[in-house]
């Protein structure tokens, strides 16, 4: 009995020896203890897990060379290598995760309409169900601060900019004809329905390396990665229908939609104040197909349109009016494919061509205009770890554009081939969960001015508290001049601002404030000594300006039960000298104050969302040649209100009304004088008004899905 004592003894301890403790203490960058980190040798049931001291110990039978694993939520894993009776009293310091949901967000000049940011102003639902819109996304975008309410054209205006000085972008490629043409004091419309985007970032500046020629903006549009499921949604409009059905197969889908307006109903019942030879007509058609592989995913986007029209618009310069007739084709296609390479390492490319053909009839001046665009771009992007990313890039963008001009004095034709290329490189870094900076420089080579131009951006964030956010941002951007100058004098440089910007945004249970302060400073305008671009006009890059003012922006989800609003404010103090402007002056599209309101209430009882819209501008500046002073006067204020019901017959079958300007406000986009003065030496005028102060929409939709509780809420 005392030899087998003996021998276990012995035994039991041999085991003992041949287990080693491993043990430490886990704290965070300030040397405060983590509690309940887990700690575990990889490949094992050997771990632990940290006490209110961030202590840990744990023994283990492994030997040699082993690996050991700390992590906790919210912290980047660590990671230890070494041989096992090393691994005592180790003081291990963890570093947050710089991509918690809490860390700080760079936000300066941007806004963000998607499901998936972390913190969105606006969700994929919201542009398209805002009561001013009218399903169109550029509609929904104009009651966010930044942009002036610009009625009669209908584009986007940002921050004292024209709107050429905004860019469009689908899944990262460029979009180079994003809006109908149309005739004068008449809003066209954004080309591509809300049906197959879910994501829109909007930068009114300061917006990131990647993309360039343009001088104030950009608008980032994302198509669906991946449909939900299979359906088909049914529009019977009082413009027209539409038709759109998703297909969903194990890693392939298929988006088509297509829709119909022809305006001559609605005219015959509404007449305006246009002289219709033939009203408004246009077709539409989209298609998306996505195919995913195991580390990334292809797609295809191909859209159509195709419109015509014929009127006549009082002038009071012709006592017949003025004749106006277009015809437009456009097709645009792009590709683009976004992988993960491995070992941190990621894909973007992508290709689009855009065909464009117009055909206008001014009086009996005949114009057609043809262009043929086409962008290429490849991004590679290093993720080291969640502190440092890296990404950078090559591009090149190429434009032929043709126009032909006929009448009775003169017939000719001209346009301009351009070729521009770009490099650009930009990193995130991420010093801590309360401060990020994005640091980059855009190179382009601008072929028709013989121009290399360096343009470097940076942004920098700051968390001041738990819910807000100090960001200031810097950039420098070039872009060409417009097709209107380019196709007469195809040299002229390229046109330049600086953009400064600070930014405090607070976010806390659905409810977001945003300020923003800015200055922007515009340098080498073309200008040219005629009334109009032309043959005979002297083009010279003399022009300057700047646009200065504060955005303020609120939106509001909880205090109101059913409610959700959002209000917009903002002061533009603008002065440019350019085109052929005598002196320098605040320009005839911008407006000192603007103002939105927008409110949706959803009434339970009657299945029913409501909606409200209110839009404000101040005067816009127009020249009154009865004085002598340029821009001198400004036209009375711009005010609308608009109402919106969607109605539930069933889950899946939608009534729809709405109306813009309910209270029928007479507002007037600028005026018109006559060429010569009257008998008493005054130039007469006319006010340009909108073609009708109301506009009245109803609309029936019915989804046919999978689950049977799909709906279009998201497309009106």
């Amino acid at each position: 009995m005392k030899n087998l004592v003996t021998l276990l003894t012995i035994l039991f301890s041999s085991v003992l020896c041949a287990q080693t403790t491993i043990s430490g203490k886990v704290t965070d960058s300030k040397s405060q203890p983590i509690t309940g980190a887990n700690v575990y040798l990889d490949g094992t049931y050997d771990g632990d897990t940290t006490d209110d001291k961030g202590n840990f110990s744990f023994t283990s039978d492994e030997t040699g060379s082993q690996t050991l694993i700390i992590s906790f939520l919210s912290y980047e894993t660590k990671t230890i290598i070494g041989d096992v009776s090393t691994l005592k009293n180790l003081q291990i310091k963890l570093k947050e995760d710089m991509e918690a949901l809490d860390a700080v967000v760079i936000s300066a000049g941007t806004f963000e309409a998607s499901d998936n940011s972390k913190v969105s102003v606006l969700n994929s639902l919201d542009v398209v169900t805002t009561a001013s819109a009218l399903g169109d996304f550029v509609g929904a975008l104009q009651t966010l601060p930044g942009t002036s309410t610009v009625a009669e054209d209908g584009r986007l205006f940002v921050r004292g900019g024209d709107a050429n000085e905004t860019q469009i972008f689908i899944d990262g490629i460029r979009v180079f004809t994003p809006y109908t043409p149309t005739a004068n004091n008449t809003p066209t419309r954004g080309r591509y329905s809300p049906f197959l985007f879910d994501g829109i970032t909007f930068s009114t500046g300061g917006y990131s390396a990647e993309y360039g020629n343009a001088l104030s903006s950009v608008l980032l549009l994302n198509t669906i990665d991946e449909p939900d499921q299979q359906k088909t949604d049914i529009g019977i409009m009082s413009v027209g229908g539409s038709l759109g059905h998703t297909k969903k197969w194990d890693k392939t889908s298929l988006s088509v939609n297509v829709s119909y307006i022809n305006l001559a109903p609605y005219i015959a019942l509404f007449d305006d104040r246009n002289d219709w030879e033939k009203p408004y007509e246009g077709a539409q058609g989209e298609a998306v197909f996505r195919q995913k592989f195991n580390s990334g995913m292809l797609k295809f986007y191909a859209a159509f349109d195709t419109s015509n029209f014929d009127l006549t618009q009082e002038d009071i310069n012709l006592s017949e009016g003025l004749r106006f007739k277009l015809n437009n084709r456009n097709f645009y296609a792009n590709t683009s494919y976004q992988g993960v390479l491995g070992n941190g390492w990621s894909l973007l490319s992508g290709l689009s061509y855009t065909i464009a053909k117009t055909d206008i009839t001014v009086m009996d001046s005949d114009i057609e205009d043809d262009e043929n665009s086409a962008h290429f771009k490849l991004k590679l992007k290093k993720r080291f770890n969640s502190r440092f990313k890296l990404n950078f890039g090559v591009e090149h963008f190429t434009t032929d554009f043709d126009e032909t001009f006929n009448d009775e004095t003169f017939n000719g034709s001209y346009g301009f081939n351009n070729n521009n290329t770009a490099a650009f490189t930009e990193s995130d870094i991420i010093f801590s969960k309360n401060f990020a900076m994005k640091i980059g420089v855009r190179a382009d080579r601008y072929a028709l001015s013989d121009e290399f131009k360096i343009a470097p951006r940076a942004s920098i964030a700051y968390k001041t508290s738990e819910n807000g956010q100090l960001s200031v941002a810097y950039g420098s951007f070039y872009q060409n001049a417009n097709n209107e100058i380019l196709k007469f004098n195809s040299e002229v440089e390229t046109q330049n601002t600086k953009h400064y910007i600070m930014n405090y945004q607070f976010v806390n249970d659905g409810r977001i404030f945003r300020a923003e302060a800015y200055r922007k400073e515009y340098d080498n305008l073309v200008k040219f000594d005629t009334e109009f671009e032309g043959f005979d006009s002297n083009f010279n890059n003399s022009g300057s300006g700047f646009a200065q003012g504060l955005d303020i922006f609120w939106r509001d989800n909880k205090s109101i039960k059913n409610t959700d609003y959002w209000l917009s404010y903002s002061y533009l103090d603008t002065e440019r000298n350019y085109r052929n402007y005598p002196t320098k002056a605040q320009p005839n599209f911008a407006n000192t104050h603007n103002f939105s309101a927008v409110a949706k209430y959803w009434i339970e009882d009657w299945k029913s969302q409501v909606g409200f819209s209110y839009t404000f501008g101040s005067g816009r500046p127009y020249t009154n040649p009865n004085t002598n002073e340029f821009l001198g006067e400004k036209t009375k204020s711009f005010n609308s209100v608009s109402l919106n019901w969607a109605y539930l017959l069933s889950q899946q079958k939608i009534l729809y009304f709405s109306i813009n300007n309910v209270f029928g406000f007479k507002n007037i986009n600028g005026y018109q004088y006559a060429n010569t003065p009257n008998m008493n030496g005054v130039f007469n005028r006319r006010a340009l008004r909108p073609a009708q102060d109301q506009f009245f929409f109803v609309g029936f939709f019915w989804t046919i899905s999978e689950d049977g509780s799909d709906n279009q809420l998201d497309n009106l």
